[in-house]
């Protein structure tokens, strides 16, 4: 865990609380204190673990949240729209560096995305290098024929446009439309194109867990801020 030495109007606005221009007037409102004792110079120094404001610890340096994913939410930063950041507190829109989905979700795919202002975290989760695996529930258009999961499972499916095969990957038959995958890779829209493959249609998504977090505790749109120490 971080826990950097800078001036408070630095910590506040790189933490969202407010801009620097702003800082003076935020602790004149707000009861801002380091090592317990209240400041009102901005200019003050201090470590990032001994500021409070109101009796609360600062958010973390670096935050990794865990979010359930409504339908008809965009991952983007510029889309139009319901983008997923209208869905965190506006201290956490304002962080800087800005927070961002590790990944992406369609609009119309629910569940588990991981969220971070911490761009190596980022890329080490997003590369294919890493494998993280993705578990989903797919509902299909048309009952399954039989074979998908072995053609998963062979490691030898192609999907149209790639010059490599995806790796194998494991599927299990809720029903005659609904199944759980698990893939550990993420290429361009992989579930749906799997089923396409196969003479199918995903017609809703879910994804219940990326790596070791899952959301079957959450409800659509709610989060939770992941302890990293």
């Amino acid at each position: 865990m971080q826990n950097s030495y800078k001036r408070v109007d630095a910590h506040l606005s790189s933490l969202g609380y407010c801009t620097r221009s702003e800082a003076k007037k935020f602790l004149s409102k707000n009861m801002v204190c380091i090592e317990s004792v209240r400041v009102f110079d901005v200019r003050e120094k201090a470590y990032h673990n001994d500021i409070t404001v109101d009796g609360e610890r600062l958010d973390d340096e670096s935050l990794l949240i865990l979010m359930n994913k409504p339908s008809g939410v965009v991952c983007s930063h510029n889309d139009g729209g319901v983008l997923i950041y209208s869905l965190l507190p506006q201290r956490y829109q304002n962080r800087n560096p800005k927070i961002s989905t590790i990944g992406r979700l369609d609009a119309d795919t629910t569940g588990a995305i991981l969220l971070s202002d911490d761009g190596e975290l980022n890329h080490k989760l997003t590369s294919p290098k890493s494998e993280v695996l993705k578990v989903y529930e797919a509902t299909l258009a048309q009952p399954l024929r039989g074979d998908e999961t072995e053609i998963f499972a062979s490691g030898e499916l192609m999907l149209n446009g790639e010059n490599k095969p995806l790796l194998s990957a494991k599927m299990e038959i809720i029903n005659s439309t609904l199944v759980r995958l698990e893939i550990c890779e993420g290429r361009y829209h992989q579930v749906k194109r799997m089923f396409g493959a196969v003479g199918n249609r995903v017609v809703a998504l879910h994804r219940v867990s990326f790596g070791d977090f899952s959301v079957e505790r959450l409800e659509p749109s709610q989060f939770r801020v992941i302890d990293r120490l």
